[in-house]
């Protein structure tokens, strides 16, 4: 059944992600079809489920003649949705938050649940000013449904922050990211490209880096003028800066280990000013397509691609880039706020990685030539696919040495969740 509004897409895409779908992938394909209104309506619910889903079965539960786990997954949603207008949501009366839910119920064929729906939902809305209490306030235990992480990723922030900076960073977690613009200055300046868009009327400011726009909720990307002329890229400040660390000049050779879907290899070439060469490998050759589209769209080309697994390089590839860029695999708990259903990964499936990007840590170092720089960076926040694996590396008696380190932080830096290092190979 095709959905008709935004909160049927909406529960079409939370279906999807159960399924294991990303949630941009599925915010847009059960949307498509749709007016832009109820387009935004979908994503902004969607996410927010995402987003507060603990928070909101702990609400839902207080109220709930029946345990939720006993609830078909459909009217739980329709409950969350629901839920998330009723507690987080202004602009949408409360009247019409629960009278869409039922209906909801109504027309997806689940009818039977209807009275509960309406039960709850009403309940919910009474209570708006006084809330459920979450009990264990000053808790890991407490965070975890107030902001709706996992209670195991929880300990680790706290471990890493303490207890205040772990929240902070669980709020930023939460919060509505904006999306950054590159300005491609081989076509355009930073300056003149805010002129273009503020002149069609979109709601942008120049970043923090040079020739960087900010643009809260853009839309679709590929609607904003000049994006088929290729005058900018998007790409978050922080993986920007961590190109920006590694410092690829003109005429210099470039190695992008990892390089789906391509922002580092195009903040290189743009760096380079267009001059020199790049290699954007990847070991998933059907993502090469999108780095050549994009280098095409932005009229880069010295942006050559080659399927690669990182963790065994070619021999000819031995010693022969001026830098490396190794933005290997990881469980990405640093974008959280862009891609919420990362916070429900099992972290079982987490525990191999430091050894998978040790690995490739170690096998593309020796694609850098004496007195060539090997940047290593992730976007998560966890030390031990970060510091301890960088550690680890240079433990090994490598011809490495420690240049830079840094990790960004949502909340205090404002970009996502990156750690990056800058080593140098010795002569």
């Amino acid at each position: 059944m095709r959905a008709e509004s935004g909160r049927e897409a909406a529960l079409e895409a939370l279906a999807a992600v159960r399924r294991g779908c990303f949630s941009q992938e599925a915010a847009e394909a059960a949307a498509r079809g749709l007016e832009a209104r109820e387009r935004a309506l979908c994503s902004r619910l969607m996410y927010g489920v995402l987003q507060n889903m603990a928070y909101l079965d702990h609400c839902i539960g207080a109220f709930c003649s029946l345990p939720l786990k006993k609830l078909e997954p459909p009217v739980l949603d329709i409950l969350r949705i629901s839920a998330l207008q009723l507690l987080f949501f202004d602009r949408i009366p409360a009247r019409a938050a629960v009278s869409e839910g039922v209906a909801l119920c109504k027309k997806r064929g689940l009818a039977r649940a209807a009275g509960l729906v309406n039960a709850v939902l009403r309940r919910v809305s009474e209570s708006r000013g006084s809330p459920p209490e979450i009990p264990g306030a000053g808790t890991a235990e407490y965070l975890s449904v107030r902001y709706s992480h996992p209670l195991w990723l929880v300990r680790e922030f706290v471990e890493l922050r303490g207890y205040e900076g772990a929240e902070a960073l669980l709020a930023a977690n939460n919060a509505e990211p904006a999306v950054y613009l590159q300005a491609n200055t081989l076509k355009i300046s930073g300056g003149e490209l805010l002129a273009r868009l503020t002149a069609a009327g979109y709601s942008a400011s120049a970043g923090r880096l040079d020739g960087e726009l900010r643009l809260p909720s853009p839309g679709d990307i590929r609607e904003i003028p000049g994006y088929g002329e290729g005058l900018f890229y998007v790409q978050d400040e922080a993986a920007r800066l961590a190109v920006g660390l590694a410092a690829p000049a003109p005429g210099e050779r470039v190695l992008d280990a990892c390089a789906a879907p391509g922002g580092k290899s195009f903040a290189a070439a743009v760096l380079m000013r267009g001059e020199g060469e790049i290699l954007s490998c990847d070991i998933q050759a059907k993502k090469l397509s999108r780095i050549e589209e994009g280098a095409r769209r932005l009229g880069v080309d010295i942006i050559s691609t080659c399927p690669m697994d990182a963790r065994r390089p070619p021999e000819e590839l031995q010693g022969a880039f001026d830098v490396v860029i190794a933005d290997v695999p990881c469980s990405g708990l640093g974008v959280i706020r862009k891609k919420p259903e990362i916070r429900y990964k099992p972290p079982a499936e987490l525990e191999g990685l430091p050894e998978i990007q040790l690995g490739i840590l170690s096998a593309v170092s020796r694609c850098v030539r004496p007195g060539g720089r090997l940047l290593y960076s992730t976007c998560t926040l966890r030390e031990r696919e970060n510091g301890a694996v960088v550690r680890a590396f240079l433990e090994t008696g490598t011809e490495f040495t420690l240049k830079s380190e840094r990790t960004l932080w949502p909340d205090t830096d404002g970009t996502d969740g990156f750690y990056i290092c800058l080593m140098e190979r010795l002569r």
